[in-house]
């Protein structure tokens, strides 16, 4: 799962959405064992460390506390469907002990790049008397909720869910929502910026001149208008028309290699 560098990005939201990012960053000794060092979102105490075991395809978290360390299986990607792990979710909005899960189904899907990755879907065994939401785990990423979080819902409306990945800084898995986001180009690269004026029915973009257009879904995907940049640097989005809740823009833009290309931005 951890090659030489890591990253994931993470969408919530709550009163609005934000996606934030979380990476590994170099490499320290933990009891004669190696570790990846969480940084980023949650983990800026650089106390969150990641270790692989490649032969039993396991991966654990030791979390250093002082000159305590606490070492927890996160992930068996060795199991078989019908098989059963106890959950640890240390240190996260889940329960930190989540009880037993059962592996309903692996299936292979392709990603990105299409290599095929296996998918695990397990839920909480039926004595489960703790947790009673299911996971998502995919081979070479982990969980689809935060990567302490092996037993979390992926929820964008929760506790998040993983819409992108790179391993190496190449992209490696793209979250295929309503929205058909892509993160060929990633958000701060571009540095937009999107607000408004309080009891003003009128957003504003800055930054747009790689912009072409920008396009407003609902939070179930549904196309609302699309706005065309006649090559401005700010953009003014006029949505008067529009309940109050949660939406999601997409952005067609011009990359470096002049190719059109799609982000999502929440």
């Amino acid at each position: 799962m951890l090659d030489q560098t890591n990253k994931w990005y993470v969408t919530t939201c709550y009163n609005g959405c934000i996606t934030d990012n979380y990476y590994t960053d170099g490499d320290t000794l933990v009891n004669n064992k190696m570790h990846k060092i969480l940084d980023g979102y949650h983990y800026i105490s650089r106390t969150f460390l990641l270790r692989e075991d490649v032969n039993e395809k396991k991966v654990y978290l030791t979390k250093v506390t002082g000159n305590r360390k606490d070492e927890f299986l996160l992930y068996d990607f060795a199991m078989q469907e019908g098989d059963s792990i106890q959950m640890n979710n240390p240190i996260t909005p889940f329960p930190s002990d989540g009880g037993y899960y059962q592996l309903d189904s692996i299936r292979t899907i392709s990603n990105v790049n299409n290599q095929l990755l296996k998918h695990f879907y397990l839920s909480p065994t039926n004595s489960n008397t703790i947790s009673t939401q299911p996971a998502v785990w995919v081979e070479g990423i982990g969980s689809l909720s935060i990567i302490n979080a092996p037993g979390g819902y992926p929820d964008i409306n929760g506790a998040g869910h993983v819409t992108c990945f790179y391993k190496n800084e190449s992209l490696f898995y793209s979250f295929n929502s309503p929205l058909n986001t892509q993160c060929a180009i990633p958000e701060e690269s571009l540095n937009l910026i999107v607000f408004y004026e309080p009891n003003d029915s009128t957003w504003y973009v800055k930054n747009t001149s790689q912009v072409l257009t920008v396009t407003l879904f609902d939070v179930s995907g549904r196309k609302i208008k699309t706005f065309h940049n006649p090559n401005e640097v700010q953009m003014t989005l006029n949505i008067n028309d529009c309940s109050s809740g949660i939406y999601f823009l997409n952005f067609e833009i011009k990359n470096q290699k002049n190719q059109v290309v799609k982000i999502g931005v929440w």
